[in-house]
């Protein structure tokens, strides 16, 4: 049988085995949208929310020491994993997020009362508004549960993007010694290496993973006690350094109070930052991840120039197809990260006056980047980039056919003629050396030197003597 409560708006039936309450039921009535719930990551960091105020308000004499020690009780329950599925929100709710932290703030008083001896439901022992709600606002909670839940799986997504730019870098050294025909507009280019190529792979993304870290530093400034608008009404000074005290202490974060708190009540725009920082690795690796498959098409009628491990079959009706399934997951989780960042954006736009009403979708969708592109990334590096390796053989191959080597004639010859006999061993299928050598226009010696598609990978003018062994 359900159990009925009361608030504001009057009586509304709770289920009698629920933590929630009567504001989170009505929510889930409300909004019964996607069947999407917060991250874990969220409801961890609302949680700890309430810990740290709870002490801080503990600390103050403003809270009984008995009831405070029962909310950090049930607190450290659900940190711990219990009760996790209590938190039945919806996603897409009523703006700010007040139905997260109200139902936030039922489970704990519903547990916190039972520990007390009390049952669910009763509100007198414990109150979700008067004592674990005290000092704060969903105004200033859910932006600082929202930046909290970022940092708190930041170290493992740049750790991630580092590890896969380690792997590319072990992939450059392997591969340093492989020629192969670089490619510019779809289209052959210079010489290069192999492990050069892997190198700027692994530049690229380690680059991305320093933007992701840089644009945290810009999390760490929590409104917490600013309230409803930024005041500070019912919390102080003194409140708020002891609460964002103990979530420091509690994560290990150097979080601290926001230098303003007006200005990290009503933007977004720290969390923006950092949404757009985990784009541009989102889409630094996805650019990798192409490449990756264009550089391993075929096996026979493409490049076919690395090969990417076999993780499953890949067709249903070709028989010992096998694709590059991997590479084409980190893609779309890529193509996600960007879809998710454009929401951001809108959404912080969209702040009104003293407050950005937009955060749930804000939070969620920042942290399903975090999650994916974190995720796909560790799978990019153990299941394809850690075991891919060069067919050398055909990477000559292609160089050999390539008219661009041509380029490094330029120095001696000038463009025009240079141009001139690209051109002629294109329409004819002759080496380009022949061609030079018919023309008299180097000798035979000289021309090796210049032709040489190893000193063409290094800084200089091929066979000006400073590659000269």
């Amino acid at each position: 049988m359900p159990r009925s409560e009361r608030d504001p708006l009057g009586e509304f039936s709770v289920p009698d085995e629920a933590y929630y309450g009567i504001q989170t039921a009505r929510a889930v009535a409300n909004f019964p949208i996607s069947g999407l719930r917060a991250y874990a990551d969220l409801v961890t960091a609302t949680i700890l929310i309430k810990k740290a105020a709870a002490i801080a308000n503990a600390s103050l004499g403003r809270l009984d020491q008995r009831i405070a020690d029962a909310i950090v009780a049930a607190a450290d329950e659900v940190l711990g994993g219990s009760l996790r599925d209590q938190f039945v929100v919806d996603v897409y709710q009523a703006g700010a997020g007040t139905s997260h932290n109200m139902n936030a703030n039922e489970v704990l008083a519903n547990r916190a009362a039972e520990l007390l001896g009390g049952k669910r439901g009763e509100y007198s022992a414990v109150h979700p508004n008067d004592h674990v709600n005290m000092g704060q606002s969903t105004n200033d909670v859910f932006p600082t549960a929202t930046r909290l839940a970022l940092l708190l799986g930041h170290r493992a997504l740049v750790e991630s993007a580092r590890a896969l730019a380690a792997s590319f870098d072990r992939k450059a050294t392997q591969f340093a010694s492989v020629l192969k025909v670089g490619r510019t507009h779809l289209q052959d280019a210079v010489p290069m290496t192999l492990g050069q190529e892997f190198g700027g792979y692994a530049a690229c993304i380690a680059r991305g993973g320093d933007d992701v870290e840089h644009a945290s530093e810009q999390l760490l400034e929590l409104n917490l006690g600013a309230t409803a608008v930024g005041t500070g009404l019912n919390a102080g000074d003194d409140y708020t350094a002891r609460a964002v005290e103990n979530l420091e202490r509690f994560t290990g974060i150097d979080v601290r109070p926001a230098a303003n708190r007006f200005r990290v009540t009503q933007s977004m725009g720290d969390v923006l930052a950092y949404s757009g920082a985990m784009r541009r690795l989102a889409v630094e690796v996805g650019k990798v991840a192409s490449d990756l498959r264009l550089l391993s098409m075929g096996p026979r009628a493409g490049l076919g120039e690395i090969v990417l491990p076999s993780v499953q079959p890949g067709s249903s009706i070709m028989p010992g197809k096998v694709n590059p399934s991997v590479a084409e997951m980190v893609n779309m989780v890529c193509f996600q990260v960007i879809g998710c960042d454009t929401t951001v954006c809108a959404a912080a736009e969209a702040g009104q006056l003293e407050l950005n009403v937009m955060m749930p979708v804000i939070a969620w969708n920042a942290l399903h980047s975090s999650t994916i592109l974190r995720q796909a990334m560790t799978t990019l590096r153990t299941r394809c980039v850690d075991g891919i390796e060069a067919d050398a053989e055909r990477t000559r191959e292609l160089l050999d056919r390539s008219t661009a080597v041509a380029t490094a004639l330029s120095p001696y010859i000038g463009y025009a003629k240079t141009a001139d006999i690209a051109k002629e061993s294109v329409k004819t299928g002759r080496p380009i050396r022949d061609l030079v050598l018919e023309r008299g226009l180097l000798d035979a010696a000289r021309l090796d030197e210049v032709l040489s598609a190893d000193a063409m990978t290094r800084p200089g003018i091929p066979g000006g003597g400073e590659h000269k062994k």
